[in-house]
Formats: structure tokens, C-alpha cells, sequence
């Protein structure tokens, strides 16, 4: 998908527009400023932290992030071991700066993760932590928890293991740079083998029926040259997918891991029910690509090209398919779901611990069980209280995500009320068409639509058919009241 924005007629907005995102932080009540007293644990942290005995800095580990990106969880390292792969990743010693009952301890619990909002970001652990000491920027040694994977010719996992050890990054790699040169040719031999597992994992994901939307990325930024805001919308790269198939696999040791040993939290989600199943495929016919069933949707999923609106639609809707994830602790009875259904195996929170809390108390479990060594106290003892803080940190992200979006979109397209647009609908209201979930509000029927340009999604009155392409003229754009409506022309 191409980057889409109206301008300059959203600069025109822009003061109103701020206020609105700054209003959202008062109105969420979202986390302030970090407490003095937990600051203060934290350069203490700092300045009194210590290194991990065992060194691994000879290991040339490579980090592969969002080009702006400081909070660095995770980097990278692979090599050939016969016919298959050796995988070293290494994840940020977050729980190496964070005193147990402490007042960081406290208010990372309080916050459960990191924010991300329109005009900037809420962090999970103070930047001093989270974008310098506890980050694996590349020439600076670390702390980690280096997770030891012996791969197969086919990317199978044949056996692992996880320690805290010292590190030392090379290089930070963005997703752009890393794909262009893995494209030319000219690619570093670990990202070279970073394509070659990536695609071997993905291919083992088929295999199990996991599914992955890989929706286009959205991201709110601000407008250069005048303030203002944008939305600018790209699909993913092939090497995130790759990459983020190493986080899964490590999600799915740490699960296998903490089943094996009866103690731990699995990140859980039941499989989609028939009837979510059955409006899915009838959207799949009514936007011209259907899926029969013959194939797991996360297979059909993987078909779809983000680029045609259509198709786009078919993502948007399939976000119906992933819901009802949750949590799961256990300690000494394993329990009867374990399974997240998008993934298509057990699983578990494990590679972002700067930006989110579960991670931490995932990781030092896995390490003592991995070792042989008890569980530190506090983090078993953590465990029953983990799935309410990350549902609603989970939920509060989920709604900031939302309004601010909305908020955003309207924005976009507030200087153009009375203009009209080309757009596909995604839910119709035909009483007859048995595919749609529109309605009416008493004053008639109205559908969703997705406008072509900018890619919006918005209510849309008036009778529309699934699948359709339509002509609609914008009557409201209320940016205070984050607000959107179309009618349909004719």
C-alpha cells in the first residue's frame, strides 16, 4: 500500500488536532511522569549494576528494529551447524535493574507495558533503563538472557537452552536496511540465514495451521515542515516476518519449557468458533477472493496482497478470528488449554521485556529451569496476579490505539466534508444480502466502508452490499468527538 495523506488541508487542523491527542491522555487517565522515588531506584540500578559472569561478546550479535528504535530487546545471531542452524538470541537482562517489591517494581506493575501515542510514547521502564543501560545498543555491553537454539535442516527446534551472559551487539540493522541488503546481495551472512530460517520457520507455521494477518504497518507520525499530523501505512517487509519468526520460536520454547517444569504463564487463545468462521468465509466471497475451508485460514491469510482494498478488507476482517487471548498461570498442575490458536502451539510472552512486563517474570523462571536452579520467589509468587495487570494494560493500549487513530483519521479528512470518495464496503446493511453485519439506528440502514485514498474505515449510510465498490460523499468529520460519516452518492 502506498502512503496515503491529504495535504497540506490537515495542517490547517493541526492545533485542534493536538489537542484532541493531548486530551487523551487526561481522558484514558494514562500514566504521567515517572515517580521520583522509582527514578531513583533506577540510576541506582544503573550505577550499581553488574555484568553477567559469562561472557559471550565474542558472539557478533546483530540487532533489526524500526530505524528509530532505542529500546532494544532482542539481537541476533546465526550460523550453519552441519545441515541445520545454530541460533543464538539475545534478550535485554530487564529484571537485572528492577528490585523485586521496590518502587520500580511497583510502578512497571502499575503500568504493565509501554504506550504508544500520537505524540509520544509512555514507557514501561524509565529511559535510562529502557533506551540506554538495559537496551542492547550495538558496541555497548549488556546484560542478556541468550536463548541456545540447535535447528534442523528443516528449522526444527532440536534442542535448547537460555542463560544470563554479557554481550556486545555489532550493528543496528533497520528492517529497511536489513531487506535491501538481503535484495542486493550484499547482505551480512546472518541476515542471509536470517531469510533462509525465516522462510523454513514459516513454512513449519503452515504445517501446524498458524496463522499471521500481517497487516499493513499504521503509523500515526507528525508532519514535517508546518506541524500536523499523518498516517503513513506500508506493508510489511519480508525480513519483520523472518525476524519475527525467531521471536515465535522462542515464545514457543519458553512455553514448552514452563510446561515441561509445571510452573509458568502461557499467552492463551481459543480457536475461532463456527459461526466467526462462517462470516469470515462469506466476507472472503462477497470481497471476490473466498476461502473455501480446504486450506487453514492461516494459510489463506498468507495469499492476500494488503495492496488491493479488497483484499486489505479481508485482513481487517479476519481480525475477528483472533480474539479471546489471555493468560494463563500455573503452578504444579499443568492446565487443559494451552494453546495459543493463532500460532498454533503453545506459547508465551518471552522477547520484549523493556516494553512489556510478563516478559520479565517469564524469562527468569525459564532460566532457572533451564539450569536446574529454583525460581526466584518473586516471580512465582507473581504469577496469579500477572493475567488481571496485563488485561487491563492490554485493553487500555488497545483502546489509546483506537481513539487515537480515529482521532487522526478524522483530521485527515475534516477539510473535505461535502467531497466525495471511491471506497469498497466491508459490512454491507442489505437486509437480503445474508452476509453483512450493518444495520440501521431508526433513521435507516448504514454499512462499513474502507475509502480508497486515504485508506479509512469508517461508518457509511445508507443500503450497501458486501464486497461492493461504491461512490461516497463525506458528511461529518468531527475531529473533538473523533467522529467519521460517509453517505452513499446516488
Amino acid at each position: 500500500m502506498s502512503h496515503h495523506r491529504i495535504a497540506p488541508n490537515v495542517d490547517d487542523s493541526s492545533d485542534q488536532l493536538a489537542a484532541s491527542l493531548a486530551a487523551l491522555r487526561t481522558e484514558l487517565e494514562l500514566p504521567g511522569e515517572y515517580p521520583g522515588e522509582a527514578l531513583a531506584e533506577a540510576g541506582a540500578a544503573v550505577e550499581h549494576h553488574g555484568l553477567p559472569s559469562r561472557d559471550r561478546t565474542d558472539v557478533p550479535f546483530v540487532t533489526i528494529d524500526p530505524a528509530t528504535s532505542t529500546d532494544l530487546d532482542q539481537a541476533l545471531f546465526i550460523d550453519r551447524a552441519g545441515d541445520g542452524y545454530t541460533v543464538l538470541y539475545a534478550i535485554a537482562d530487564v529484571p537485572s535493574f528492577v528490585v523485586p517489591g521496590g518502587a520500580l517494581d511497583a510502578e512497571t506493575r502499575r503500568r504493565g507495558q509501554t504506550f504508544y501515542a500520537p505524540d509520544g510514547r509512555i514507557p514501561l521502564h524509565p529511559e535510562i533503563i529502557s533506551e540506554h543501560a538495559g537496551s542492547l545498543l550495538a558496541d555497548q555491553d549488556c546484560g542478556a538472557f541468550v536463548w541456545d537454539f540447535e535447528l534442523d535442516s528443516n528449522a526444527e527446534v532440536t534442542s535448547v537452552s537460555v542463560a544470563r551472559a554479557t554481550v556486545r551487539s555489532r550493528s543496528k540493522l533497520s528492517y529497511k536496511g536489513a531487506q535491501e541488503q538481503i535484495d542486493s546481495g550484499s547482505a551480512l551472512p546472518v541476515l542471509q540465514l536470517l531469510k533462509e530460517v525465516g522462510l523454513k520457520r514459516v513454512e513449519l507455521e503452515r504445517k501446524r495451521g498458524g496463522a499471521s494477518l500481517n497487516m499493513p504497518e499504521q503509523e500515526i507520525v507528525q508532519a514535517t515542515g508546518g506541524g500536523g499530523y499523518k498516517i503513513v501505512a506500508a506493508p510489511s517487509l519480508p525480513v519483520e516476518d523472518w525476524n519475527a519468526q525467531i521471536s515465535l520460536m522462542t515464545g514457543m520454547a519458553a512455553a514448552r519449557m514452563m510446561l515441561d517444569g509445571k510452573v509458568g504463564i502461557l499467552r492463551t487463545m481459543p480457536a475461532p468458533d463456527d459461526r466467526s468462521l462462517l462470516h469470515f468465509k462469506r466476507q472472503t466471497q462477497a470481497l471476490g477472493k473466498p476461502w473455501d475451508g480446504e486450506v487453514s485460514y492461516g494459510e489463506y491469510l498468507r495469499t492476500l496482497d494488503a495492496a488491493d482494498p479488497k483484499q486489505l478488507a479481508i485482513l481487517h476482517s479476519a481480525g475477528t478470528l483472533f480474539r479471546g487471548a489471555g493468560y494463563t498461570p500455573f503452578d504444579g498442575d499443568v492446565p487443559e488449554d494451552v494453546i495459543q490458536s493463532a500460532i498454533g502451539a503453545p506459547y508465551a510472552h518471552t522477547t520484549a521485556p523493556l516494553r512489556r512486563l510478563i516478559d520479565r517474570f517469564v524469562l527468569v523462571i525459564c532460566e532457572a529451569l533451564s539450569n536446574g536452579q529454583d525460581i526466584p520467589s518473586w516471580a512465582r509468587e507473581a504469577l496469579p496476579a500477572l493475567p488481571e495487570i496485563m488485561a487491563s494494560s492490554d485493553q487500555l493500549a488497545g483502546k489509546l490505539e483506537r481513539l487515537a487513530l480515529d482521532t487522526v483519521e478524522a483530521a485527515l479528512v475534516a477539510n473535505h466534508v461535502g467531497e466525495e470518495f471511491d471506497a469498497v464496503v466491508i459490512s454491507g446493511s442489505k437486509p437480503a444480502n445474508g452476509n453483512g453485519n450493518g444495520g440501521t439506528n431508526g433513521n435507516g440502514p448504514y454499512g462499513t466502508i474502507q475509502i480508497r485514498e486515504p485508506a479509512i474505515t469508517a461508518r457509511c449510510d445508507g443500503e450497501l452490499e458486501s464486497g461492493t465498490e461504491v461512490r461516497v460523499r463525506l458528511v461529518k468529520a468531527d475531529i473533538a468527538a473523533r467522529e467519521i460519516r460517509f453517505q452513499v452518492v446516488g
